[in-house]
């Protein structure tokens, strides 16, 4: 068995990465995993089970995965592949802990007889109750008593004073603009076939981990979740089983992290 290294991108299945690593050594998981294949990675299939069971054993207590992941529509139909995922990940000891939505301001327009696809789905599953979480927070519009409502079971509205702050948490719908020059500045990324915003990434780690925590990526592509958790001074792990996509990763982060990243 390997030894595993921080700040590190190992080109290899995840499942053979996560095999190396400590038991309950990682604080905080992010990625967007291949799915339906909407994009060519390489002829890659996805272990969902091998991958979510090795997940939980190197999940620290308390950690949580933020899961980035969609459905194409196929003979009339979406494919549930999302919900499917999210199911097998509960089988498998995880918590649902919320469902948010990765919302695209300017997505690609789509033609048939739906709407624009806007969306992406950000499931929060959690090992146990999460043991870090740092809202992002917003202006609240006025101060002051305010009435609460809560509806009981027999459908009466109860009202009680409570203290506005001055601030509250953001709801679990994040928008971002997207595309060339905005998801990133790094124009090596656009070789990748499907990256997400690095706002994206900024936002779900400062959220979910702090300083000197691990942050793994399992599906590491271009190497956003790297390139976000190095400048937020967080530790963090790769893997990605294509060669291509560690190539490219690797000279995206070589100006940002002075050091030996790629391990093949």
């Amino acid at each position: 068995m390997k030894e595993i290294e921080f700040n590190r991108i190992y080109n290899e299945n995840c499942v053979n990465t996560m095999a190396s690593m400590q038991p309950e050594s990682v604080d905080m998981v992010l990625t967007s995993p291949p799915y339906d294949d909407l994009r060519n990675y390489n002829g890659y299939n996805l272990p969902l089970e091998k991958i979510i069971k090795g997940l939980y054993r190197v999940l620290k207590k308390g950690g949580v995965v933020i899961w980035v992941v969609g459905d194409k529509t196929e003979k009339g139909s979406e494919t549930g592949t999302s919900f499917k995922q999210a199911l097998c990940f509960k089988e498998n000891g995880f918590s649902i802990h919320d469902t948010m939505i990765y919302y695209k301001n300017n997505p690609m327009p789509t033609t048939g007889n739906r709407y624009h696809q806007h969306f992406e789905y950000m499931f929060v599953f959690s090992k146990g109750a999460p043991k870090t979480f740092n809202p992002i927070t917003e202006p609240t519009k006025y101060n002051g008593l305010a009435n609460m409502k809560n509806r009981g079971k027999e459908g009466t509205l109860n009202y009680k004073k409570v203290e506005r702050t001055k601030e509250k948490k953001v709801g679990n719908v994040f928008f971002y603009s997207i595309g060339g020059g905005i998801s990133t500045k790094d124009k090596i990324a656009y070789k990748h076939p499907a990256i997400f915003p690095e706002k994206l990434a900024c936002d779900q780690i400062k959220t979910w981990s702090n300083k000197g925590d691990l942050v793994y990526d399992p599906f590491i592509g271009s190497g956003t979740t790297a390139k976000v958790a190095h400048l937020l001074n967080r530790k963090w792990i790769g893997s990605e089983i294509s060669l291509e996509y560690t190539e490219i990763a690797n000279e995206r982060l070589k100006k940002y992290i002075k050091k030996n990243l790629f391990t093949q």
